[in-house]
């Protein structure tokens, strides 16, 4: 791994770290959570840019497959892994721990990381981080109207289908393509097991999906 991506990766959790703690100080009747979303949100938004700006063809957005990474590429995923790195801490101080989320957190950390240190497959691996932070926004707009106390309204149910949506579109119809194109490559046996397991965790969040937003219609509907 080089000495500039280490670099990336310690001074973004350091950055990472200080936006929570200047959001806790700056508004101490928010909570734990919420601030912590709030830097979840920042990430996103700056993970879908980065990678959004180190593709090079947007014809064939994850090529070239199993290629040696691009310096951009490995700064983007530099970024992520600190956030992820920031996050994994974070949520051991949070009253509700998520097995799905403990599980998605360790396969990303294991993945990048040796996405980084084999400096391979940077084409595959920012689409996989693309697809992951598109919807993250929205699905913490959801659980922010929660907490200023939207609930059971027309505003919260557009939040609530306007994020089945993204996630719909990227995790389940770009997912399966990335997760096929990455086993197909000659990629390493580790960024294939990275593929799929996050395609399975989507999986499993997408049946949840579903039925909160069944939920939601019936009880509106009723």
């Amino acid at each position: 791994m080089e000495n500039n991506v280490l670099w990336i990766i310690g001074i973004g959790v350091f950055c990472w770290t200080t936006l929570f703690l200047l959001l806790r100080k700056a508004f101490p009747k928010l909570s734990f959570e919420l601030c912590n979303r709030l830097v979840a949100s920042s990430h996103a938004i700056v993970a879908v840019s980065l990678a959004s700006a180190s593709v090079k063809n947007w014809s064939c957005p994850v090529c070239p497959l199993a290629s040696k990474s691009s310096p951009q590429q490995m700064q983007t995923l530099a970024v992520s892994l600190s956030y992820l790195m920031y996050d994994s801490v974070c949520n051991l101080f949070e009253k509700q721990s998520k097995p799905d989320m403990a599980i998605h957190h360790l396969v990303s950390i294991v993945g990048i990381v040796s996405g980084l240190v084999n400096q391979r497959c940077g084409s595959e691996m920012v689409a996989g981080l693309w697809i992951t932070e598109l919807s993250s926004p929205f699905l913490h707009i959801r659980d922010i109207l929660k907490e200023f106390g939207i609930k059971d309204t027309a505003l919260n149910l557009a939040a609530d289908i306007v994020f089945a949506m993204i996630f719909t579109f990227a995790r389940m119809i770009g997912g399966p393509y990335l997760t096929y194109v990455t086993l197909s490559a000659p990629n390493p046996l580790l960024i294939k097991g990275m593929a799929l397991g996050l395609q399975l965790v989507s999986a499993f969040w997408f049946y949840k999906i579903l039925r909160m937003v069944s939920h939601k219609l019936n009880k509106l509907s009723s």
